[in-house]
This record gives C-alpha cells, sequence and structure tokens, in this order.
C-alpha cells in the first residue's frame, strides 16, 4: 500500500525482537541484582577485556607542531578537522580509562562504590555502551558519536576509527579515501571540501554546496592504490543504503549509466532491493564541491535539486534518522522519484550491528 519493500517487513520484526529482548534482559538484571561471584567475574573479566584493548591516545603537542606549517596550506581545513577529530578522541579515550580503572579499584575494595560506578557496572553487565541509559551518570556516549551498536560492536567500531586517526596522524595529508563515518563530526569535513575547492578557485563559501557521484571502486583500496585525489572534492568510503541499493556495474553498463566526472568514473543509479539484504554497502562515493545554481531551491536541510533523474537522498548516522541527519546526497535515478520517497530510501553512516 505504501510502497515499502518486504525488507521493511523485516526491519520492523528485528527491531520489536531487540527490543523485546533488550527488556526481558533489563528485567531479569534487575531481578538478580547483588547475587553473588558469578555475575563479579563476568564483570572482572570485562574490564579487564577493555582495559587490556583500550588504545592509547594521541600526543596532541607533537601533532599541533606537526600541523603548524600545513596550516598554511591548501588543504589547511582538512587539517584542522583532522586536529579536532584526534582531540575528540583523547576525550573519550581518556573518560574510558577513567571510568574503568576507577570500578575495578571499587570492585578490589580500594574505593568506595558510587552510584557512577554501578551505573557502569550495569551497562557492562547489559553489554550497553555506558550512557545509552539516560538516568546512568556515567557516560561514553556524551562525548562519543551517535550509536545503536551493542557494547562489543561499539567498541569494535572505536579501534577501527582510532585505526584510521592513527594513519591519518603520520603525515596529517587527506587519505586518499576517507572512512567518512569514522569520523565524530561529518559535517565538518564536508564543510572542509567546500572551503578547499572555494579558495582554490576563489568562489564565495556561502554559494557552495557538495553534490555526491558514485563511482565504479567498490572497495577503498581500489582508489588507494591509484594514490590520487579527484578533482575538487574527495573520496569516502564506508555508508550504507536503506530501503533500496545501488546498482552493480553490469547492471550500469546494460543500462548505459557510466559517466566522466571530472576525470573520475562514475556509474550506476538506485534500483529496487533484494530480498534480505536490508543495509546493502554503498560503492566509494566522490563528493564534489560545486557551485549553488539558481534553479536549486534552499531548504533547512539543504539545497534541493529539482532534476528528475535524481533523488536526493537524506544522510544520516544512523538507522534512527530523526536528530542524526547530516546532509542531503544526489543519487542518480531511473525510475521516478516518488518511488524512493515512499520506500523511505536514505543513506546511513552505520550498521546496528557488526561493521
Amino acid at each position: 500500500m505504501f510502497g515499502l519493500h518486504p525488507n521493511a517487513e523485516i526491519g520492523y520484526l528485528t527491531t520489536m525482537a531487540d527490543t523485546i529482548f533488550g527488556t526481558v534482559l533489563r528485567l531479569r538484571k534487575g531481578a538478580s541484582s547483588g547475587g553473588g561471584g558469578g555475575a563479579g567475574s563476568g564483570l572482572r573479566g570485562t574490564l579487564d577485556e577493555l582495559l587490556g584493548r583500550l588504545p592509547a591516545g594521541f600526543e596532541l603537542i607533537s601533532l599541533n607542531e606537526k600541523a603548524a606549517p600545513l596550516l598554511l596550506q591548501e588543504q589547511s581545513p582538512f587539517v584542522v578537522v583532522a586536529l579536532q577529530e584526534f582531540g575528540r578522541m583523547n576525550s573519550l579515550l581518556e573518560e574510558i580509562g577513567r571510568s574503568l580503572i576507577e570500578l575495578q579499584k571499587g570492585i578490589n575494595g580500594q574505593l568506595n562504590m558510587s552510584q557512577k560506578m554501578e551505573d557502569l557496572a550495569e551497562a557492562l553487565g547489559l553489554n550497553e555502551v555506558p550512557g545509552r541509559n539516560p538516568f546512568h551518570l556515567t557516560s561514553w556516549e556524551k562525548l562519543a558519536w551517535p550509536s545503536r551498536k551493542n557494547l562489543p560492536n561499539w567498541f569494535n567500531d572505536m579501534l577501527k576509527r582510532v585505526t584510521q586517526l592513527r594513519a591519518w596522524s603520520q603525515t596529517l595529508e587527506l587519505p586518499f579515501s576517507l572512512w567518512l563515518p569514522g569520523l565524530f563530526n561529518p559535517t565538518a569535513f564536508l564543510t572542509a571540501v567546500k572551503q578547499v575547492v572555494a579558495r582554490r578557485n576563489g568562489l564565495p563559501l556561502d554559494n557552495m554546496a557538495t553534490e555526491t557521484h558514485i563511482t565504479i571502486y567498490t572497495r577503498e583500496q581500489e582508489v588507494i592504490s591509484q594514490a590520487k585525489y579527484p578533482t575538487d572534492g574527495a573520496y569516502v568510503h564506508g555508508l550504507f543504503i536503506e530501503g533500496a541499493r545501488w546498482s552493480t556495474l553490469e547492471e550500469a553498463e546494460e543500462a548505459k549509466t557510466k559517466e566522466n566526472v571530472s576525470g573520475t568514473e562514475c556509474a550506476g543509479s538506485i534500483v529496487e532491493s533484494r530480498l534480505k539484504e536490508l543495509l546493502p554497502m554503498m560503492p566509494v562515493i566522490y563528493v564534489k564541491a560545486v557551485q549553488v545554481k539558481p534553479s536549486w531551491i534552499a531548504e533547512s536541510v539543504g539545497y534541493m535539486r529539482p532534476e528528475t533523474s535524481l533523488y536526493n537522498c537524506p544522510v544520516y548516522l544512523t538507522t534512527f534518522r530523526g536528530p542524526t541527519y547530516t546532509c542531503l546526497a544526489t543519487l542518480k535515478t531511473k525510475l521516478p522519484i516518488e518511488k524512493w520517497v515512499l520506500a523511505g530510501v536514505a543513506l546511513v553512516m552505520q550498521s546496528d550491528g557488526e561493521a
């Protein structure tokens, strides 16, 4: 009736099951609270594992010294974004380490157990990221990024983010393809893309916008091996599409949707989802900074493109959507735009489970 794919029902039932079992787990945890050494030994194991895997922070003083000459160059907006990311990751790592060590001392009897420690212990026992419960006093989420992952998947996601930042800190040069969902503030990076292009071409920043072109590269390694930056933009990867999928290269060749955009080979369009593929991975995306045209409509969410062959696709940080809105992407379509609007098609930067 509403034009939704059968995958929408699968997603609904999955969410409902997660909610029911999460509620049962909370009730069971509350009923068995204070019960014996089994739970305590499990908590000790979780603490030891997390502390053993927790990476060291970044040397911000040396990184600022390394960045000083780069801030005078054309790529300085990207350097500023990197420094901001290093600082925010340091704050998160410090809070995680501090709270875990504090709880460990409380369990060992070196400190009196406080309400913050009790809240942290409860979250760890539920495999939940501390702070997801709004009534808890200990919060990692307030220093992190919006996420719906459980604690193990969230922690692995954090380690991947640290790995990307660690590689970026070596030279502070923009990676040939950036894992955009791995940033605390993806919007700042998109703004930096516009700033770099505006300065290079002597254009007013207020008259700049971004458009997205989907490349023929399905993996970021294909772009990295070329060691080449795109014209007037950047390559990003790691996004998912919900409610539809992107056509394969074979389908793109058959539909004759291949094109060359400023030296970058792009292809494909939005097509119907495959059954049971809820969040297909998108190919590498070419984010290009362009001047706003008079025909574009300025809205609170960004500039809406009137072309019938383009779907103005919202991009969200998580599948929760709503307050996690980031920007608009421009995706090519052979079918009427209304089909994708009714299907609720959107790009999301994170899945709810493993990456």
